[in-house]
Parts: structure tokens; sequence; C-alpha cells
């Protein structure tokens, strides 16, 4: 019995492993057909989906808000605060700690600013504001420009105060909606648990109310009387964002455009040496400089003390003052025809041949036909008073160019 139990259990095991095809065959010692076993197959490249690149994109709740047709006014404010604090703390400057380890403070953005009041004169011989570089395209947000207007328009915050107040106290249902859908989404991302499975489609379906009901509130101040106050707010929204954009652009670059004036003042100081002048007018590589050095003595000559000024002085002012100086206007009175024809023939842009030949009348006519002065249908006296008009304005302009001159040759632009 006990050898009929373990026959019995020896063929069960051996049919069960018979069954198995891979033992089979393995058993029954055959040669696989059409298998080679020294064959090393190739295993074809993986390959990029055609339409890998169109895969939908997580959606950004940030965007999906911001990029609706809304004011944006609080966004746009929390900018404002951010850029002044960064001037405050001095971070708004690039940090170069390769060269300048320390981080700049707000002492040094203020020195830098100024020095920069003062080289622009010096160096380019215009007034910083001329060039976007006066204390206030660096500092306005500081120093109250959305306060304070120079014009009879409202300032900025004026403004905004005004147009939100109207709004507000309107009591729009669409400001009502739009202010539940932002406490609905602010309630919902306090509540998430770090477990939330349904995290990503409550948080778009909260982020999409909150984008229709700006959508809704916006079409509610397209029309009046919110549009006008709407206007105003976006106006006043693009004032603060250029404003900001300017101080940005001019307070990272500070420090090199202040670096670079005073290289261009030291430079400039070599050409008073003659030596040094022509030696860098040979070896300087920017043909601007080349010019500069070869000029220096042509330019030096050009210098008038009488046309020096103070940078804060009047152009007109000062043009008035060199005239007076110099005896100008010398003839005032037109109905004076023999004063109008002896100015005439001192002036440089009329030929005076044959002059010495013809009345004062004749002379006040010719003068005027030579200056493209209209004559037709015209009295003598209606002539001599254009003449005299032209010619002293001639005198005027010729001071103004003389005064453009000496700036020029005394800067290095």
């Amino acid at each position: 019995m006990k050898q009929f139990v373990k026959f019995f259990l020896i063929l069960s095991i051996f049919l069960n492993l018979l069954a198995c095809q891979g033992v089979r065959e393995g058993l029954s010692l055959k040669k696989k057909e059409g298998i080679d076993e020294f064959l090393i197959e190739k295993k074809n490249p993986l390959t990029v989906p055609p339409d890998f690149s169109n895969l939908p994109k997580p959606k950004d709740l940030k965007d999906e808000i911001n990029n609706v047709s809304h004011l944006n006014l609080g966004r746009v404010l929390g900018d404002l605060i951010r850029h002044t604090n960064t001037i405050i703390d001095g971070s708004i400057m690039p940090l170069d700690e390769a060269e300048n380890p320390v981080a700049s403070t707000f002492l040094d953005i203020l020195q830098m600013v100024q020095s920069a009041q003062g080289l622009i004169p010096e160096v380019l011989g215009v007034e910083p504001s001329t060039k976007s570089r006066d204390v206030n395209d660096h500092l306005g947000t500081l120093n109250n420009v959305f306060l304070e207007t120079e014009d009879s328009s409202a300032p900025v915050f004026t403004t905004l105060q005004e147009s939100i107040s109207f709004i507000v106290n309107a009591g729009l249902a669409t400001e009502t909606a739009l202010e539940t859908a932002y406490d609905n989404l602010k309630n919902f991302i306090n509540s998430v648990v770090a477990d939330s499975t349904d995290f990503q489609q409550t948080l778009d379906t909260f982020g999409a109310a909150v984008a229709t009901a700006h959508t809704n509130f916006n079409n509610a101040l397209a029309v009046e009387p919110y549009l006008t106050h709407r206007t105003r707010l976006i106006t006043a929204r693009e004032n603060i964002n250029v404003q900001v954009s300017l101080e940005n652009s001019n307070l990272t670059s500070l420090n090199n455009f202040v670096e670079t004036l005073a290289n261009n003042l030291s430079f400039s100081a070599l050409a008073e040496d003659t030596v040094m002048r022509k030696l860098m007018a040979n070896v300087a590589q920017n043909t601007n400089w080349q010019t500069y050095f070869n000029d220096f003595e042509t330019n030096l000559s050009n210098l008038n003390p009488i046309y020096t000024t103070d940078s804060d002085s009047d152009k007109s002012a000062v043009i008035d003052k060199v005239l007076a100086d110099s005896g100008l206007p010398d003839v005032t009175d037109s109905t004076d025809f023999d004063a109008v024809a002896s100015k005439a023939k001192r002036d440089t842009r009329i030929d005076t041949a044959n002059f010495d030949s013809f009345t004062s009348e004749q002379i006040i006519e010719k003068s005027c036909v030579q200056l493209g002065i209209t004559t037709a249908n015209r009295t003598i006296s209606a002539l001599s008073n254009s003449l005299l008009g032209n010619m002293n304005q001639h005198d005027r302009d010729t001071i103004a160019e003389q005064l453009d001159l000496n700036e020029s040759a005394d800067t290095i632009s």
C-alpha cells in the first residue's frame, strides 16, 4: 500500500511538470527550431509619440486669473510696494560678488544718483532729465510723484482713491460676486490637507469661478457711469507701471552708468596734455574718442567765457544777455528805413552788390526778395517791418548757435 501511494505521488508530480510547455520541451532534449542561442537580438529604439508635444499641460491658477481682462490693480500696487522696499533696503542694486561683495544700501543709491546729477551736465552737456536720469527718474516713487503733479491734472493716487471709492460705493452685484469667489478660493486653500485626492480638480473649479467673476465685474464697469472711472484706473495703473519700470531700469544700471561717466571724464582730462592727446588720438579704438582728441584744440578755441553759464541757467536768458552785451538789437524802429537798410548791408546772408547805388527803400525790397520774404502787394513799411524782424531773429539764432557750440566744446559729447 505504501509503495502504491509513493508511486502515485511521483507520477502526479511528473505529469504536472510535463504540463508546462517549457519544462516539457526542456526534458525532451530537443533543440528549438529557428532559435540561435548565440544570437543577440536588437530591441527597437524608443520613439517619441507624434503628439507628445501636444500633451495637455496642468492648469496654472495664477495665469488663469491674471490673463482675464480686468484691472489687476491689487497686483500693480503690490508690485509698487515691493519695488520701493527693494530701494530702501538697497537690494535693487545688482550684487557683483567678484568686484564688490558688499550689498548696496539706500545711502549708496542716493550718492550714486547725486553723482549722476553732476556728471551728466559736465560730461554730456545736457540736463539729466533729457537722458531720463534726474532724481525722479530714479527715486520718483519715494519722492511723491504719485501724490503731486506740476500741472493741473490730478495726481495718480488721488485718481485711484476717487475712482475706487466711486465703484465700491456703487455696491455692484458683480463686485460682491468677485469677493465671494475669492473668499471661496481662499477658504478652500486653507482647508487643504496633505492627502487631498481631489485637490487639482477642486482648485480648477474655484480658479475658474474667480476668472468668471473677474470678467463679469469688468463687463459691468464697461458702461457709464463706471466706464469713466474704469478708464481713469487703467491710466493710473499704466502710469505706475511706467514709473516702476523706469526706476527699475535706471537703478539696476546706475552703478555702471555712473562709473562710465566718471571714466569718460577721466579720459577727457588726458586731452589737456599735448603728448597724451596725440597718443590717445592714435591708440583710441573708438572713433568718437579719436575725433574728440583730434578736435580738442579746435573745440578749445571755440570756448568763449561770455557763453559759459551755469547748467541751471535759462538758455533764452543767456541769449538775451549776450545780445545786450553785444549792443543788439541795434535797430528796433522799422519806420527808420535808412537804419533798416544799413543793417541789411551788414547781414552776411544778403548779396549787397550795387547796394550803394540804391535807395533805402530799394535795398529793403531787394533784401526781402533774397531772404524769401513776400513782397507782392505790400507797402514799404510792411516790408521794412518784416525785414527787420527777420534780421533781428537771425542775430538771436546766431548767438544760440554759438552758445550750443560753446557747450559742445566744453563737454565730451
